[in-house]
């Protein structure tokens, strides 16, 4: 019953479509009309309104921040199935016909629950990334696969050094998972970056 309520609360969370709901209340548009036709804060940025984009990158992260945080509290056990569930409830919701997001947003938001500083890591190195080659897609797609590499160093010298190292349940695996999904979602992207047609972020 514990991990019904928890996959139910992580899915219907994720699964709200902030950018399509923001862009269509201030704006009168529809996010999936514009652009790549993403509903992500990406897409929303290329309606010409960056507040909006920020505001949609805030709660898109903040809708996995929560569920993660709540379960972590009351259903310690079950943490590691809530930071995905609510990551697909983001790329396939049921009011969307499973058409929703990248997840990048959302993923952030499930690194503030899990670990401060694989955040801010993240943050950094996609800042970083996007300044060089101004693609989105790129940045996000290197900064996860950042943030799992050093959190597989990490845990790899600290069970070496500490023979009882406790790392919160072996977040190595949950993070390449990650990876492997934003890859996933990221897949026109990178179709699109090897046929040079992938646009670029002006900032």
């Amino acid at each position: 019953m514990d991990l019904l309520i928890v996959i139910s609360y992580s899915y219907l969370s994720g699964s709200i479509p902030f950018g399509l709901i923001l862009a269509k209340v201030i704006t009168g548009k529809d996010i999936r009309k514009i652009g790549s036709g993403n509903i992500g804060a990406t897409n929303v940025f290329r309606t010409g309104s960056k507040i909006l984009s920020i505001l949609t990158l805030i709660l898109d992260a903040l809708k996995g921040f929560f569920p993660v945080v709540i379960t972590q509290k009351f259903f310690p056990e079950y943490f590691q199935i809530s930071c995905l569930i609510v990551f697909l409830g983001h790329i396939f919701p049921l009011w969307l016909k499973f058409k929703g997001g990248k997840g990048v947003a959302t993923y952030l938001g499930v690194l503030f629950a899990l670990s401060y500083e694989l955040s801010i890591l993240f943050i950094f190195t996609w800042i970083v990334v996007l300044l060089i080659f101004k693609f989105s897609s790129v940045s996000s797609i290197f900064s996860s696969l950042t943030v799992f590499i050093v959190t597989f160093f990490r845990e790899s010298i600290g069970k070496t050094i500490i023979q009882d190292f406790d790392i919160t349940s072996n977040l190595k695996i949950l993070l390449f998972i990650f990876f492997i999904l934003i890859v996933f979602t990221h897949q026109k992207n990178i179709y699109n970056l090897k046929n040079k047609m992938e646009k670029k972020i002006n900032i």
